[in-house]
């Protein structure tokens, strides 16, 4: 659950356009057209293009992009813009070069971890270090794609490449096949490093719950001069099998699933040194306690190994320094969670730098903040009520640091540059009223910016480092051409403002009005997520599909409660061990405080989530009947112990050691004090939230005569979305309102 989100960020909010932006559109240009959900999910996308994985080459000069078709919003080719001409080049089309090929059930899963099972063509690929070429993966098979438009074929075979590579000085190509490393000279013929050691033993792969809840897809990693490669072992014989029905439209299939829930073991996961053809193999000492977690390994200019090490426990992060020509380790830092009954929340915000320091992120002043690290001790870099949200890059040669925070608003994300001479100095780079996020070069020279705003679709620039702008990358201008256009005129910017927690925390939230006539009640669609991890509210583009429920008549609202990012410790903290608890209270202030707004139908309240959502959906009907008029609950988690160690653990501890907070945050046990009507959706397939999670709710509903609707979608995972689910599901949705009377006013 790298959030549970995976259906939530498809289906949850938007905000919509401000009508200052539409005011210089013709009146035939904003005819205002209805909004269906069929129109929200079809091509082209109403946000406009939406590149991904935008990379700049090593030398700076070209950009290359994941490009989305108009009639195939799914479908990405490889782009790339020369910045010295100006041009914009095809390099590879994925429809031209694909074969079509079934991928292998391994990639079908590495996708859905990775957040794009749903997507089609080229999904990733990355630049050789000479900036001449870039690797595509495509339909399990590997190209080298030449700027000057030659692509060259690397592998033909029935099996999939997983988690290909270009070693760092691009001299070799490697991958994942069968479970084994393969390595090969570029151009030539690779072959396995690795033994083949059956089906429990995979090689070069990341575990389970490295890719799901660590963000860490990769299990090999090759160092700077390409001499030695740090592949890891697992071993997932200790893991639990659980088996697994995917339910199809047509059939079932039955998978035994290694699967380690809440409570019970992990893989045994090792990491071993070795040269590029398997040779001289050195075991790292990664300690004496196998049952910890690899959370992250690099190597730095010094040619040594640095492994992060997490206990159990997820309290305690150790930063190794690995000999790589004997294995021996030493523990050179300590990360402690910052206060008692707390976790480590693990990153990528951190760099090796060329004078042997190292720039580190941490909360251990309670917010997540940059810290150079010495010989002498650490120097804090940036501190204050706010956090920092990604480490954009480093010059190493000029002392500057890149990054995105919170700074000046919690609802907008800026870049910001520090000098680590004088860090007190922070300077924003970006423009007040839109979130942003941001990329640079390897020698942080040029910095690629994505932005938006509730009146401005996703945008994206390159900048200098001061900020200003160079170029566009993707303009995508509201203007009579853009697909959102016929649906400029009904469209109304959201409403900020806080409520106070049941403590006096401020909690934040957005409210989007649909046109209200004087004297009327409406209903309010209340959208929810809860869980630990995601901030909802921003100030950012968000898509069309809240604008369509406001069409519809419905107040559209949403509010983060404590246990979200971004707000800091000490308001992330209070979900530990008690997870379905805190959220549960500080979303019935957000219930209690629409009930007192004139415009609202108190008696017309309808709360929706997905995944984490979906249980936040089932605590609060349980909690308080009668509070709201229905519930909607997609793919939820009903009972903590069939989720898995990393996360759950994380928040709620060991089963074992503490059943009881296990059996209070249970979605289970009072499944019979639901009595306001409910709506369960769930996918058949689900190998996240397992379907297990919602046929154990229907069976305690049923045989406790407790009424409910439910709408399942056979062959569909947690990711119940498409051109036609995605308008399917939403309209089974606002049935199941109107059949309650959850209506608009007459």
């Amino acid at each position: 659950m790298r959030h549970l989100l995976a259906a939530a960020a498809i289906l949850a909010l938007a905000t919509p356009l401000a009508a200052q932006e539409s005011e210089d559109m013709t009146t035939e240009t904003t005819q205002s057209a209805d909004l269906t959900f069929e129109r929200v999910f079809a091509s082209p996308s109403l946000d406009g293009p939406s590149p991904r994985q935008a990379k700049l080459s090593p030398d700076g000069r070209y950009l290359t992009l994941l490009r989305n078709r108009e009639d195939e919003r799914e479908r990405y080719d490889l782009w790339g813009y020369d910045r010295e001409s100006g041009e914009w080049t095809m390099l590879v089309d994925s429809e031209k070069l694909g074969s079509g090929r079934e991928l292998s059930e391994d990639e079908k899963m590495q996708r859905e971890r990775a957040r794009v099972g749903n997507l089609r063509g080229i999904i990733s690929y990355q630049w050789n270090s000479d900036g001449s070429g870039v690797l595509v993966p495509l339909d399990g098979d590997l190209y080298l794609a030449k700027l000057d438009g030659t692509v060259t074929r690397l592998t033909d075979t029935e099996e999939s490449e997983l988690n290909p590579k270009l070693s760092e000085e691009g001299n070799y190509v490697s991958f994942v096949r069968d479970r084994q490393l393969w390595v090969g000279p570029v151009g030539g013929d690779a072959k396995p490093i690795t033994p083949k050691e059956g089906e429990l033993i995979r090689w070069g792969e990341a575990e389970f719950v490295a890719q799901e809840e660590m963000s860490r897809m990769d299990g090999y990693w090759w160092n700077p001069d390409d001499t030695r490669i740090a592949v890891q072992r697992t071993d997932e014989a200790p893991v639990g099998v659980v088996t697994r029905a995917a339910i199809g439209a047509t059939g079932t299939k039955v998978f035994d699933q290694r699967y380690p829930v809440a409570g019970s073991d992990n893989a045994r996961v090792e990491l071993f040194v070795m040269d590029p053809d398997g040779g001289n193999i050195i075991k790292a000492d990664l300690g004496q306690d196998p049952d910890i977690y690899l959370a992250r390994v690099d190597w730095a200019h010094d040619g040594f190994l640095y492994v992060q090490r997490q206990n159990r426990e997820q309290t305690v992060l150790e930063l190794l320094v690995v000999d790589p020509a004997t294995g021996s380790s030493e523990v050179i830092l300590t990360e402690k969670a910052a206060i008692e009954d707390y976790w480590i929340n693990l990153g990528d915000d951190y760099r090796f730098l060329k004078d042997g320091t190292l720039l580190w992120w941490s909360e251990s002043d309670g917010y997540g903040h940059l810290y150079r690290r010495t010989r002498e001790g650490p120097v804090q870099l940036t501190s204050g009520e706010w956090v920092v949200t990604k480490l954009v890059g480093v010059n190493e040669n000029t002392g500057d640091v890149f990054f995105t925070g919170t700074k000046d608003s919690v609802l907008e994300q800026h870049v910001y540059r520090l000098n680590m001479a004088s860090p007190g100095e922070i300077t924003r780079l970006t423009e007040r009223g839109f979130t942003h996020s941001a990329s640079m070069d390897k020698d942080a020279q040029t910095l690629l910016i994505s932005r938006s705003s509730p009146g401005q679709p996703t945008q994206s620039y390159l900048a200098d480092t001061n900020g200003e702008r160079l170029a566009w990358v993707q303009q995508n201008a509201l203007d009579a051409d853009h697909p959102y256009a016929p649906y400029l005129a009904s469209h109304v910017m959201p409403e900020y403002g806080t409520i106070p927690a049941e403590d006096g925390t401020p909690l934040h939230y957005m409210m989007l009005k649909p046109e209200m006539e004087p004297g009327k009640q409406y209903p309010v669609f209340i959208m929810h997520y809860g869980g630990p991890g995601p901030q909802i509210v921003d100030r950012g583009w968000k898509g069309a599909l809240a604008q369509a429920i406001v069409d519809k008549g419905y107040i559209y609202f949403a509010m983060d409660n404590r246990g979200s990012a971004n707000r800091g410790v000490e308001f992330e903290q209070p979900i530990y061990h008690a997870m379905g608890g805190v959220e549960v209270r500080d979303q019935k202030a957000g219930a209690e405080f629409l009930k007192t707004l004139d415009f609202v139908d108190p008696d017309k309240l309808a709360i929706y989530g997905w995944s984490y959502g979906g249980y936040m959906t089932l605590k609060r009907l349980q909690a308080d009947p009668g509070l709201y008029a229905a519930g909607i609950s997609g793919a939820p988690v009903t009972r903590w112990g069939l989720y898995d160690t990393h996360y759950t653990e994380r928040f709620m501890g060991d089963p074992n050691v503490v059943p009881e907070a296990y059996e209070a945050a249970s979605a289970i046990p009072d499944a019979r004090k639901i009595t306001d009507p409910l709506l369960l959706i769930h996918g058949m397939a689900d190998d996240n939230v397992v379907f297990e999670n919602s046929s154990e709710l229907i069976s305690v509903l049923q045989e406790g005569n407790v009424p409910f609707e439910m709408m399942l979608y056979p062959g569909y995972t947690h990711r119940v979305s498409g051109e036609n689910i995605s308008p399917h599901l939403w309209n089974t949705i606002f049935r199941f309102l109107e059949s309650h009377e959850v209506t608009p006013p007459e």
